[in-house]
């Protein structure tokens, strides 16, 4: 089992978008990884209106365009990534099913996405036709597209090479029975997120990936015993992030969750509609596997 230390995380909550390093940080002993990310876009193209309610002019793909590039001009390394739920929620799904949400993120960069619940809403047919929109990969491990037009079109991880660290991502989505009309998702097949991922993390330990992160779309929690984000982080061992979705959960900081061998799993979720841009930056050793975190959420508003 790879050692992990924790031994900085910075939690805070502002506008501004990056985050003030220690002199440890500059070290030539480490590399670091700034990791931003998105989940339950929902379709917001453009910011909440201006009409006093709780998210007034908040949000909006331009705006958080504008933040991602000026944290990739202070910063060398960064990932971008999303946790599903592209598709609906405003008159922009209605009208271009898609499309739109695509090319934006694909202009924006993003380096991976998994797939939500509501990413079927127009069936297999209609997610097939917007992907060739999308310059980025969807990753997603426990849906079997066996006998659907979508089988082979995803990948169940995808290891990211930057300098001298090895990222690797797998994505995990939700049971689509009863979410889903059976109709829109055919003959996919959900299979066990507990079980995928374990398998998931002994893949990507073999290929020595020096991060392990989970892109998730199974929920942040539940009172009943139905597999969540921190159900994920406690009982699967080796990963090192969950960056969740579905339940539109604003988490100001991080859940740290301790796993079954004592180690702990860093949980992350930014609530809904690009109202917040999730950050987290690593600091991991060369060398080694240590590695220290710091996190953030940006608010995207005026």
């Amino acid at each position: 089992m790879r050692r992990r230390q924790f031994i900085q995380q910075v939690a805070l909550s502002s506008a501004a978008a990056f985050i003030p390093s220690a002199p440890l940080w500059a070290s030539a002993e480490h590399q670091k990884l700034t990791i931003l990310h998105t989940n339950d876009m929902h379709s917001r193209i453009d910011p909440f209106p201006n009409d006093g309610g709780r998210f007034a002019g908040m949000g909006g793909m331009a705006r958080r365009a504008q933040i991602i590039k000026q944290i990739r001009a202070s910063e060398k390394n960064v990932l971008l990534l999303d946790a599903g739920d592209i598709f609906q929620g405003t008159p922009y799904f209605n009208l271009f099913e898609g499309e739109l949400e695509f090319k934006l993120m694909s202009q924006m960069k993003y380096d991976a996405s998994t797939l939500g619940n509501h990413d079927f809403d127009n069936g297999l047919a209609g997610l097939e036709k917007q992907l060739p929109h999308a310059e980025f990969p969807f990753i997603i491990a426990n849906y079997d597209f066996n006998g659907t037009s979508l089988n082979g079109r995803f990948n169940p991880y995808k290891i990211f090479h930057i300098e001298d660290i090895k990222v690797g991502v797998f994505g995990l989505g939700i049971e689509l029975k009863g979410l889903v009309n059976e109709k829109l998702y055919g003959a996919t097949r959900y299979l066990d997120p507990l079980g995928v991922a374990r398998e998931m993390v002994e893949e990507l330990r073999a290929q020595e990936c020096h991060l392990i992160i989970c892109l998730s779309h199974l929920g942040y929690q539940y009172t009943s015993d139905k597999v969540s984000d921190v159900v994920l982080a406690s009982e699967v061992s080796g990963i090192d992030l969950v960056i969740g979705g579905h339940t539109h959960t604003f988490l100001e900081e991080p859940t740290m969750i301790t796993n079954k061998e004592g180690y702990q799993v860093i949980v992350n979720q930014v609530g809904f509609a690009g109202i917040n841009l999730g950050r987290i930056d690593f600091n991991i050793t060369k060398g080694s596997t240590n590695f220290f975190m710091k996190s953030k959420t940006v608010k995207v508003n005026n």
